[in-house]
């Protein structure tokens, strides 16, 4: 327990010098909203209620026409994607920490006693597994797998049919690290995840055998806070790369077959990155949003307007980029040059989590205070 008090201590201090709490003179210095003309229409499609995340953060999931979004309190609520009308809301039957992940006809959460808690797509409870400790990130489901985090840094593989262990992955970790609900990402039956001390695993889905791994950044400095360099946010594959970024680190892109490096730059991020065909978009820890070459890493534009508003990862929506903030704004950016071409609010609470695209171009918000938010720009 002391240990992850600690962590919790170490996290809080560096978003407080991002800007998302902490003394008044830091709130003094965010910035304050850009004034711009608003050059596209940001359409509300629909939105809903939730739950609140608590002190979580939790990302809503999408399946085939159907939203699945938790809530602290152990609510789940599964909405039509396209009117966001409710199918059905259940009770986990205890509060939740982790989620929500679906595929595969499943939907599953996880608790910060470790449990995992998986449903039918009608809501039936299918089956429940113990982890080693809290989850506190989405779980992931692929090709019969279940694929779970857990706050220690182990990765496992459920079977999907009843829960059973398949396999799991631990490695060392050091003394302090950032607590925060770093994912893991599947693609093409590899699961992709980042690590503290900088590292990103390629593993193999069926049996959690490595396949290679590669540095993302390494520590620095003299402290133990100083030399504190995560892997945060969600692993991003696009094309034949995998990208991450690092808390105090860099960020960088990677071979998709051996992990081979193919560039990496100097950045700090507390939230992660978004790809599309031709750039990296990184929302830095200070709240600046960066536009990077994705052949070479080189900075192709910098929007610097929205400093220390704790931003979201960023969600390349075809000709716009969007990131959310502190306050629940929503920020649309110019693809090409990082101009601001539109914004819309929420509920004034964080959006803390990322953007999530809908199967119609659309996109999702889900706010602190269990807002659900469905927009588009066409």
């Amino acid at each position: 327990m002391r240990r992850v008090s600690a962590i919790v201590a170490i996290l809080g201090a560096a978003l407080s010098l991002a800007g998302c709490g902490g003394s008044s003179n830091i709130a003094e210095e965010m910035a304050p909203l850009p004034v711009f003309a608003q050059t596209i229409k940001v359409n509300p499609l629909w939105q809903a209620n939730v739950g609140s995340s608590k002190q979580s953060i939790f990302s809503p999931a999408v399946a085939g026409d159907s939203v699945y979004a938790a809530a602290g309190d152990g609510t789940i609520t599964r909405l039509d994607a396209a009117s966001g009308k409710q199918l059905w809301r259940i009770s986990a039957g205890e509060p939740l920490t982790g989620g929500v992940g679906a595929g595969d006809g499943l939907v599953v959460v996880g608790s910060g006693k470790g449990e995992v808690l998986a449903f039918d797509s009608s809501g039936t409870a299918l089956w429940k597994a113990q982890v080693s400790s809290e989850v506190l990130a989405a779980p992931q489901v692929a090709q019969g797998v279940v694929v779970v985090r857990s706050a220690d840094g182990r990765i496992f593989g459920l079977d999907a049919k009843d829960g059973k262990r398949k396999w799991y992955y631990q490695r060392a970790t050091p003394a302090l690290t950032v607590r925060s609900p770093v994912g893991i990402t599947i693609h093409d039956g590899v699961v992709y995840a980042g690590f503290a001390g900088g590292k990103l695993v390629a593993i193999n889905l069926s049996d959690g055998a490595v396949r290679w791994e590669a540095t993302v950044a390494l520590p620095r400095g003299t402290t133990e806070l100083e030399r504190v360099t995560d892997v945060i946010g969600l692993p991003v594959v696009s094309g034949r790369d995998v990208c991450a970024v690092a808390y105090q680190g860099r960020v960088g892109c990677f071979d998709l077959g051996n992990g081979q490096a193919m560039w990496g730059r100097d950045m700090s991020s507390t939230s992660g990155l978004a790809l599309d065909a031709r750039y990296a978009f990184v929302s830095d820890d200070k709240g600046m949003v960066y536009a990077l070459d994705r052949s070479s890493g080189t900075s192709m534009w910098r929007q610097d307007k929205l400093k220390l508003r704790n931003l979201s990862a960023p969600l390349a929506l075809g000709r716009e980029i969007v990131v959310a903030d502190v306050q629940g704004y929503v920020h649309l950016l110019e693809r090409e040059s990082g101009a601001f071409v539109g914004r819309v609010a929420t509920d004034g609470s964080p959006v803390s989590t990322n953007p999530v695209s809908l199967p119609n171009g659309g996109f999702l918000v889900q706010t602190r205070n269990g807002g659900l938010y469905a927009f588009s720009t066409q």
